[in-house]
């Protein structure tokens, strides 16, 4: 029998497959017989692999980098001497001191919207219930979370005050408070204790708190990554931390790697515990994208398969020192094995594969 493996075959895996480098765990690991002949004589196979039952995994790999979540500037609120800022690498969390300008800390409150005014009884908006968001939560209290700023408000953020050793005003504004969506992380220090800044100069650039994983995947694989998808990450040390694809880029591009001009779109990956993530920024790390799992299989290896004259695909079944085609039915593909089912087929059968 004449060798009609994988021109075919592989064209077809290359295309169900979608190209993307694939994972596979079996429960059973693959055999590999050499004994069968060395150079197929009376036309049995030069080697042999077994089919094993397991279960089998199909997900993709993807080489990503270890980072922190967003990254924007913390401007001046008030004008004068720089006399503290807090150190790049640290985090700093709600109602913790940004910088300080000749003594007086500006600190951080969680919100969206920019400090943009000083605010006071009568005003009204989203910066306003932002502020009360952040008074509640910090135990200051005795007022309705809305978007009025009331005397009831004026009163907590006098209590506020009074709890900082800063003057009971009852106002409060950009020289005492700087809003960020969550715990930020310090990247850098846009000016240094003893400058002197002008509102609205940038003092810090900072992150996200939350440790994050990005990567990029090819358009055409995008439908393995969406967003909710999990995953487990491998980091430099060889620690493995599940979490799930939170983000997934909306626009494509080529990337900036001259030998693969291939569209992609960026990804961005979560961890469960952000906690235990170790590791320098913009580290290298293994992303597994779980894929679907099917149970109690029989698979071979992919070079197993034989392109049949009438279509189709088999296997060269070897038992009792001869060979016979037996076609199957394929079913998922992983790395290096696919799923087969057909009459006859049993786990530890031995099947042709060229010789290596």
């Amino acid at each position: 029998m004449g060798r009609r493996r994988l021109v075919l075959a592989l064209a077809a895996i290359v295309a169900v497959a979608g190209g993307g480098a694939a994972v596979t765990a079996l429960s059973a690991p693959e055999q590999r017989d050499t004994a069968a002949g060395s150079g197929g004589s009376a036309g049995l196979p030069g080697a042999t692999a077994s089919v094993t039952r397991g279960d089998l995994s199909d997900s993709s790999q993807r080489d990503g980098t270890l980072g922190h979540l967003g990254e924007r500037k913390i401007n001046a609120g008030p004008a004068g001497v720089l006399t503290r800022i807090a150190a790049a690498g640290s985090v700093v969390r709600r109602d913790e001191r940004l910088y300080e300008v000749e003594g007086g800390p500006v600190r951080l409150m969680y919100g969206a919207e920019p400090m943009y005014r000083t605010l006071k009884v009568g005003d009204e908006g989203r910066d306003v219930r932002q502020l009360e968001e952040n008074l509640a939560a910090l135990g200051y209290t005795g007022f309705d979370v809305d978007e009025e700023y009331t005397v009831k408000t004026a009163a907590a953020v006098k209590r506020w005050q009074k709890s900082h050793g800063l003057k009971q005003t009852g106002t409060i504004g950009p020289d005492r408070i700087a809003f960020a969506g969550s715990a930020v992380r310090i990247k850098e220090a846009g000016a240094a204790v003893g400058d002197r800044i002008a509102p609205g100069a940038a003092v810090l650039t900072v992150t996200g708190s939350e440790r994050v994983v990005r990567f990029e995947i090819p358009v055409s694989e995008a439908a393995s990554a969406r967003t909710g998808t999990r995953v487990k990450v491998r980091l430099p040390d060889g620690t493995e931390l599940p979490g799930k694809v939170s983000a997934v880029g909306r626009t494509a591009s080529a990337g900036d790697d001259p030998q693969d001009r291939t569209p992609k779109v960026p990804v961005t990956v979560s961890f469960d515990e952000p906690g235990k993530v170790r590791g320098i920024d913009q580290s290298p790390v293994t992303v597994d994208l779980t894929g679907e799992t099917r149970r109690d299989v029989l698979s071979v290896p992919v070079n197993a398969l034989l392109a049949l004259p009438g279509g189709g695909f088999g296997v060269q079944v070897v038992e009792n020192g001869t060979a016979r085609d037996v076609e199957v039915e394929l079913g998922m593909f992983g790395q290096g094995r696919v799923e087969v089912s057909g009459e006859g087929l049993r786990e530890g059968m031995k099947v042709g594969v060229p010789s290596s």
